[in-house]
């Protein structure tokens, strides 16, 4: 997919006093600007003017003025894992890369939070918080910086129990478009005082504001963890299992679909040696007697439905295979065809329509020239299509893309969402037009009017100006 790119013109003498304020954390080489302008998915690469890497929140303010004055566009950058287009640079201008904001600023284990840099990464901050007895759950397949999944809303394989970026995050300082610093909130648990700002720059992908520090709600480790995988006879009864798992009420942590082909995939990738057929992977939390029941209810539910026998990984060791392999699903589906191109989509429906979304999008699959799988965060009624695409055949990618605005009109129809979780970017768009209506969209488009008159951050991301 070729994605059109106007750069805005570069002042004269704006590289010079770029250059003057961050020395040699500015970068205009070649190298650098193409690995910022580059993305996991099927974009093409559009390169900054520069490169700044911020040390600090004055860094972001002194960046966002120099850029304000000068017209100059500014889009944030973390680890680049996104796969919608977040961090393409498409009108050019300044990638401001935040990964060296990445210091632990304080941990509260009596209230059950930490303030943290954008720049740390997720498995960074859990490494952390080891020797604390918290942890934090929120775990999107990419190792991606906490900056980055808050400006996308993130999700993850324990939402289903831990929730999103939208429940996690308890306040945020933001610089403003202005290079004002504001905080969003504070770390009560709950507040009534004025409009949620917090909840507006989480998921705004870096177009109204420059995330500089977060406060997260942290989790104890729970007292017994359990994982295991359960191999189905047939897709329909994995997708069953988990819809009756969720009306019994079982409080699952993490409950994760695989169909056959991905199933392959991860066998080639990470050496599960799993059965190729559809599979669900699950995991429990809890007291011992806790885990104990949950695992008898959904024990009794998938041998109703077509499952077989449950695998426990039950060491630390064999459940991070496990939950490392389903992380890397997507390079693991892609890979099954050399020197092919990703595209991944996803879609979230109520619970209540998930199988037949599910399984009309596998018989659709089914006659694809295209190699996809399916994989998902089943537990809360969402999952993903990666596709695997030569490169030089134009037409998979015009059948991929007929097929992905097939599916979102399908959940669309059932009252679903677009993404639910890899966010808009440049690649849904007009999907976000069918499902808010052009009214609802407009008003974001007021709002960001009002924050970013001048269209500085991240311009072309969610909507177009």
């Amino acid at each position: 997919m070729q994605t059109a790119a106007t750069p805005r013109p570069v002042p004269q003498g704006f590289m010079q006093a770029l250059e003057a304020r961050f020395g040699p954390a500015c970068e205009t080489g070649l190298a650098a600007r193409a690995h910022h302008g580059a993305s996991e998915s099927q974009y093409q690469t559009l390169l900054p003017d520069a490169v700044v890497f911020a040390q600090n929140t004055q860094d972001v303010v002194d960046c966002v003025n120099l850029c304000r004055a000068a017209g100059v566009a500014i889009v944030p950058y973390g680890a680049g894992t996104s796969l919608e287009g977040h961090t393409l640079p498409v009108e050019g201008g300044v990638s401001l890369d935040l990964s060296r904001m990445d210091r632990v600023l304080a941990v509260s284990h009596a209230d059950f939070d930490c303030i943290v840099q954008p720049g740390i990464r997720r498995e960074a901050l859990n490494t952390h918080l080891r020797d604390t007895g918290l942890f934090f759950p929120i775990d999107p397949g990419a190792n991606a910086t906490i900056g980055g999944m808050a400006s996308t809303r993130a999700s993850g394989t324990n939402a289903v129990r831990y929730g999103t970026m939208r429940e996690a995050v308890l306040g945020l300082e933001v610089v403003t478009p202005q290079g004002k610093i504001i905080r969003t909130g504070r770390r009560a648990k709950k507040s009534a005082a004025g409009y949620d700002l917090t909840r507006l720059y989480i998921g705004a992908e870096g177009t109204l504001g420059i995330i500089t520090a977060i406060t997260l709600r942290l989790h104890p480790v729970p007292e017994a963890i359990l994982s295991a995988t359960c191999t189905f006879e047939s897709l329909a009864g994995a997708v069953e299992t988990v819809v009756q798992a969720f009306h019994c009420g079982v409080p699952m942590a993490r409950i994760e679909l695989l169909d056959a082909m991905q199933v392959r995939a991860v066998n080639l990738r990470s050496k599960l040696g799993l059965p190729e057929a559809p599979t669900l992977f699950f995991e429990f939390h809890g007291s011992e007697a806790g885990v104990a029941e949950q695992v008898e209810t959904v024990r009794a539910l998938a041998t109703a439905n077509g499952g077989g026998a449950f695998a426990w990984a039950t060491l630390a060791e064999e459940r991070n295979r496990l939950w490392r392999a389903r992380h890397e699903a997507y390079y693991a589906a892609v890979n099954l065809r050399p020197g092919a191109i990703g595209l991944t989509t996803d879609v979230c429906v109520p619970m209540s329509r998930l199988a037949e979304c599910i399984l009309a999008t596998r018989a659709e699959l089914d006659q694809c020239p295209v190699p996809a799988t399916i994989v998902g965060h089943v537990g809360d009624g969402n999952f993903h299509l990666i596709f695997s695409i030569d490169p030089e055949a134009p037409e998979e990618m015009a059948a991929v893309e007929a097929l992905n605005q097939r599916m979102v009109k399908r959940a669309l129809a059932m009252d679903g969402t677009c993404t639910g979780e890899h966010g808009v970017g440049l690649g849904k768009q007009h999907c976000l037009v069918d499902e808010l209506g052009e009214d609802a969209v407009d008003l974001m488009r007021t709002l960001k009017r009002a924050l970013d008159p001048d269209n500085l951050l991240n311009p072309g991301k969610i909507f177009r100006s």
